[in-house]
């Protein structure tokens, strides 16, 4: 991994700024004022879609634009308080006056800008979007509004289908917990992304335990953004890029807005989303309550889901904003344990663990602020912190098949998180040397800390999450207490120098500071053949890690044409071990003292485009390489038991292309009001590949070395259709994955008692949704799995399992919305 003195990555980024630049052909010059009156309008966007970058207005409602061809050019002109709208200018000329009407006064003469409706239900992030930079980046942005599709149980196999290349774990119908990957990544739990709501983390500890177990309401998400590895700068160092839910804002032109949605569905399936949404003078709010409870696809499957948000903003002045944000989620989940392979070829609906419960309160808090120092300047400070807990409790003996009795004890885990961080950013737009610039200037402070007890539950059926003293009939012989509290600074800086009107390239440097600690104890309690403790031998473990580091990138851009851009971008990242990876008591996986960090880069090369209400794509190449990277492999203990061992497996590269489509085959009419008479179908089609190519280049394990790296299937297909009539839209989705290996040594044995070593074989999935909207009204109805396929994601080493997780098999469910 690089790692470059301070004064010499300034020295590059000085280097990169003084390239050589073709002389830009017009220059788009004017004002942007209030209609009434003429005041200057300051800091509002003028957006110029041929070069998909907006400038602000300075103190006196003036801007330049330079780089433009002749001709004619689409702008669209915002600001906060204002009616937004588009025009198009001819170039070149002297200046433009644009005036902005605010939303408050009558509007006495209305004008109505048609532009082609599209159902896309993706798009991909702008290179400044408020202040963070995305230039020459991989991005996917998925409008959940757009979907049709089962949001009611964020069912992610719907609305995650347009971003190639992910690996979806689906551990269960109620979709409580998010779980994926994607290049190789471990999906559980989205661990490998880094997991934000509004820009600011909701995992349970960025560096020690970065797992997230709340995942937003899809019926409250605005947009979800996903950006990949070359997100390390700005967000982090993981491997995975960002993901960023974007919640809904306040209605900005109405004092109280209300959405209900009430679905049912098959299994007890019961979902309650309501929100109240407006804005009162200069304070604005979001609100929303949901409720949610199932019994699950199979027994012992039951959960109950509690989830509340407020979103309250106030607009000091023009210029300066704030907000606080709170959230609140708990469930309670019972868990019907994993199977064996025979178990899941002869009944996969079967379970035989009635005493399996998980349970999940998760407090998130934020506070905000955006300053627009000038017209070219702005601020975003942030402030966040978590108070979570998460508690596990259950019977899972490495032999699955083995009966449950209740008078045995069982294993219980107790997981405290609290974290807290502060955010800033300095986003500026310049000129130098006659050209446009965008600097990122960055800084983050965060502490985690994380207290996980694992022991001795009591025995019988119901969720007591509460530890007992061991005894003869217990599930686990081990104890152990551990804190760990971790702590990041990091700085990190960004910067887009456009090089001409086509070109720009974006160099990055980030400076991690990461310290990690682990204290606690250890006790191994061994037992005689009656079950009688006999000796308790206690370890007390201090580990104290602190490092810094700098990470580097770059990313290049090439707009050859208004709607299409060669992008490339290639970034370090590092990922710090967990305190999952160092300590964790179960009795199918073993995991080596002596893990190290893993290190590695990611970098990805592609051509993206659209014609507007027509098609939009993005084809790129990737590459991830890691060095010690952790994984798990089958081993076996004394009496010729398979286990699992987790440990540094060794260097891993993975290669693959990824392509996505989405086709209007029956576009709208370009201009509606012109054709009334124009037929009211619509019809669209996309589709999604990942071809991926996986190898350990090098490792300490022989029986590794050339072997494919685990969770990565060689093929992920993903394609669907959505067909619309009037106010009727219904859809049809299809997923296929190939092979893919759950650990490191390709071990295809289906015979394991504990089920955790084996492929995960070929699976194939249909979902189906319809819509009907009208004015204040809409119902929906979806069929999940429509051919009611038997399929597996996961081979699970501990919780929920272990063994073989099934996925659901049809399930059907009917919404009823009203917003009024």
């Amino acid at each position: 991994m690089m790692r470059l003195p301070v004064y010499k990555a300034l020295l590059l980024l000085f280097l990169l700024s003084s390239g050589f630049a073709a002389h830009a052909q017009e220059i788009l010059r004017g004002r942007v004022q209030v209609a009434s009156g003429g005041q200057p309008v300051v800091g509002g966007e003028v957006f110029v879609r041929s070069l998909n970058r907006a400038v602000l207005t300075d103190s006196t409602g003036r801007f330049e634009v330079s780089g433009l061809a002749a001709g004619p050019q689409s702008v669209l002109v915002s600001a906060l308080g204002y009616l937004p709208f588009s025009i198009t200018v001819t170039l070149p000329a002297d200046g433009f006056s644009f005036e902005l009407t605010r939303r408050d006064q009558t509007t006495l003469k209305e004008v109505v800008v048609a532009a082609p409706q599209t159902t896309f239900g993706q798009t991909r992030l702008r290179e400044v979007e408020g202040t963070a930079i995305f230039a020459a980046k991989k991005s996917e942005v998925i409008v959940p509004e757009n979907l049709v599709a089962n949001l009611a149980t964020n069912n992610a196999r719907q609305v995650y289908a347009r971003v190639p290349g992910l690996n979806i774990w689906e551990n269960d119908g109620g979709g409580l917990q998010l779980s994926i990957g994607g290049r190789g990544l471990d999906p559980n739990r989205t661990s490998n992304f880094n997991v934000r709501q509004n820009n600011y983390d909701i995992s349970a500890d960025a560096l020690g335990y970065p797992e997230s177990y709340y995942t937003p309401p899809t019926e409250a998400v605005k947009r979800i953004q996903l950006v990949r590895g070359a997100a390390s700068l700005q967000y982090g160092t993981q491997f995975g890029g960002l993901l960023n839910f974007e919640m809904r804002s306040p209605e900005p032109d109405r004092k109280a807005a209300v959405t209900s949605r009430q679905t049912v569905g098959s299994f007890g399936f019961f979902n309650s989303f309501n929100s109240v949404s407006g804005t009162v003078g200069k304070l604005s709010y979001y609100t929303f309550a949901q409720y949610k409870r199932g019994n699950g696809w199979r027994p012992n499957s039951q959960y109950e889901s509690k989830t509340a948000y407020a979103d309250v903003r106030y607009q000091f002045t023009e210029n300066l904003k704030a907000g606080v944000q709170v959230t609140h989620m708990d469930y309670l989940a019972q868990q019907p344990g994993g199977l064996n392979d025979a178990q899941f070829r002869q009944d996969a609906r079967q379970s035989n663990r009635a005493r399996n419960w998980f349970a999940v309160d998760w407090n998130l808090f934020n506070v905000n602020a955006d300053w627009k120092l000038n017209a070219r300047s702005n601020v975003n400070l942030m402030a966040f912190g978590l108070v979570a807990a998460r508690q596990s409790l259950g019977f899972r003996p490495n032999v699955v098949s083995r009966p449950d009795e209740d008078y045995i004890g069982r294993d219980l885990i107790d997981g405290a998180f609290r974290n807290y961080g502060l955010e800033a950013r300095f986003l500026n737009r310049y000129q130098l040397a006659g050209k446009d610039g965008v600097l990122l200037l960055g800084t983050r402070l965060y502490r985690g800390t994380t207290h996980s007890i694992q022991g001795f539950g009591p025995a019988g059926r119901g969720a007591d999450f509460r530890f007992v003293e061991p005894d003869k009939f217990a599930s686990t012989r081990n104890y152990s207490d551990y804190r760990f509290p971790n702590q990041n600074v990091a700085v990190f800086a960004e910067n887009i120098f456009y090089l001409s009107d086509k070109v720009s390239i974006t160099p990055g440097v980030r400076y991690e500071y990461i310290r990690t600690q682990a204290d606690g104890v250890l006790d191994a309690v061994f037992r005689d053949l009656a079950g009688n403790i006999t000796q308790i031998n206690r370890q007390n473990e201090n580990r104290l890690n602190p490092r810094g580091f700098l990470l580097g990138g770059l990313g290049l851009s090439y707009k050859p044409s208004e709607r299409r851009e060669l992008y490339a971008n290639l970034s370090q990242n590092y990922r710090s071990i967990t305190f999952s990876d160092m300590q964790i008591v179960n009795p199918s996986s073993v995991i080596d003292p002596n893990l190290q960090d893993e290190t590695g880069f990611s970098a990805d090369l592609g051509l993206r485009g659209e014609t507007p209400g027509v098609l939009t794509y993005d084809v790129s190449l990737f590459a991830l390489n890691y060095n010690n990277r952790i994984g798990e492999i089958t081993q076996y203990d004394a009496f010729d038991n398979p286990f699992r061992r987790r440990l540094n497996v060794g260097q891993a590269l993975i290669v693959g292309l990824e392509a996505y489509g989405e086709a209007e085959l029956l576009p709208p009419p370009p201009d509606p009001a012109a054709t009334p008479a124009a037929p009211r179908w619509q019809w669209s089609a996309f589709g999604n590949v990942a071809l991926i190519r996986s190898q350990y280049l090098r490792s300490v394990l022989p029986l590794v070395e050339g072997n494919q790296v685990e969770f990565v299937p060689a093929i992920n297909l993903k394609t669907g259709t959505r067909v619309g009539y009037g106010p009727v839209k219904a859809s049809l989705q299809f997923l296929y994955l190939s092979q893919q290996f759950a650990e490191a040594t390709n071990d295809e044995s289906t015979t394991s008692p504990s089920a955790v070593i084996g492929p995960i074989p070929a699976y194939q999935v249909f979902d189906a949704s319809v819509s009907w909207e009208r004015r204040w009204l809409k119902l929906e109805g979806s069929v999940n799995n429509l051919l009611d396929a038997r399929y597996f994601t996961r081979r699970a080493t501990g919780y929920p399992g272990p063994g073989i997780l099934p996925s659901d098999g049809r399930s059907y469910f009917l919404t009823v919305g009203v917003k009024l």
